[in-house]
């Protein structure tokens, strides 16, 4: 085991001794899983730093932890997997990247023309049986069983920057467009060796340069399409932070297109949202931690905001798993979104912002 400073703690490490504050009281046991949440929640009593267990004293352990806490997200998946609505969804789905796949080879191998009509029809199709927004997260999530390629992640992406473009008040052209910018975005990563695109594990530092040069190579390959300037400008700017962390050029606020900007959250929120080894389940309360714990400077605070703000109204009312193994239904959001009020009993109710011991762990 051993210490680490608070600001390096990631989701997926394990406690290696109990957390204390300055005060001595105990705030995670021994042998806890850190999530995005529970990083923060070490924040908010200042700890300096946490004794941590190394890779190999965890080895084996991790499954057994998640097989044990996750059981009921994979019951609520499992229930959503079963129905009728999903086998179609799932249908269209696999179609939707059929299409997309077939017309980024014709662009890159043959030259073709983009039939951006075709794309956008079979896109369309995904949203005309889904009349909520929890539905449509719901069926994407669990989607993540069959596809996870760089075609799926596109096509998730255009999903969810369409959805933040109608949160907006964008109109249906605007819209529209953004939600090519969806489909397109990653058009570059065909041009990286797909060794480095499906590797599992860890990329060398030689390995992420090359994966850095996506944006560029994507832009090299729409710039002669007739195409809306912002779908190519999505292609070249998607990874650009508004503090000018980012790449390709390290751009700052003003410079980023908008709708790259609002691609940026859709695709780092599909990337949050991806099966981890310390995250089986679809939870957006540990997808709005982790956007907090990154910086939420690092986006245009118009979208971040309005983004993360509908993520958490979208599972009012739904079933909760509290990390002390309670559970209970959301009732009311509150200004810090992560810790919204929840009703235990029919006179019980725990509003997280009073109880910053608990938070919530799962969506059930």
């Amino acid at each position: 085991m051993k210490r680490i400073p608070t600001t390096d703690l990631k989701p997926g490490m394990f406690t290696a001794r109990p957390v204390r504050t300055a005060a001595g009281q105990i705030i995670l046991d021994e042998g806890c899983l850190l999530s995005a949440q529970t990083i923060l929640h070490i924040h908010d009593y200042s700890i300096p730093e946490v004794w941590i267990r190394d890779s190999s004293d965890s080895s084996g352990g991790l499954h057994d932890y998640l097989q044990k806490q996750y059981a009921p997200v994979r019951s609520r998946s499992e229930r959503i997997r079963q129905s009728e609505e999903y086998k179609i969804f799932s249908q269209k789905f696999d179609s939707c990247t059929t299409m997309l796949h077939t017309a980024l080879n014709d662009c890159i191998l043959r030259a073709k023309k983009l039939e951006t009509d075709k794309l956008l029809a079979g896109t369309l199709d995904l949203f005309a049986s889904h009349t909520t927004t929890l539905s449509m997260f719901d069926m994407l999530h669990n989607l993540r069983q069959i596809d996870d390629s760089t075609y799926a992640h596109s096509v998730n992406v255009a999903i969810i920057s369409r959805m933040l473009g109608n949160w907006l008040g964008f109109s249906e052209d605007a819209q529209n467009t953004l939600t090519l910018c969806g489909l397109l975005h990653d058009i570059g990563k065909s041009r990286i060796p797909a060794s480095i695109i499906g590797k599992p594990g860890r990329l060398t530092s030689e390995e992420f340069e090359q994966i850095k040069r996506h944006p560029l190579l994507g832009y090299e390959l729409l710039k002669n399409q007739p195409l809306d300037p912002h779908i190519k400008n999505a292609a070249l700017m998607h990874h650009e932070r508004c503090d000018g962390s980012g790449y390709p050029f390290g751009l700052y606020a003003s410079d980023i297109d908008d709708y790259a900007s609002i691609i940026a959250v859709a695709d780092v929120y599909d990337a949050m949202t991806a099966d981890r080894c310390y995250r089986l389940g679809l939870c957006p309360f540990e997808v709005i931690a982790q956007f907090e714990q990154e910086g939420l400077q690092r986006y245009k605070p118009r979208y971040i905001l309005t983004f993360l703000e509908h993520i958490a109204h979208t599972y009012l009312h739904n079933r909760v798993l509290l990390n002390n193994g309670q559970t209970g239904e959301i009732i009311f959001i509150n200004k810090r979104l992560t810790r919204p009020t929840i009703q235990i009993a029919p006179s019980r109710f725990i509003n997280l912002e009073e109880h910053p011991e608990l938070y919530i762990q799962a969506i059930i």
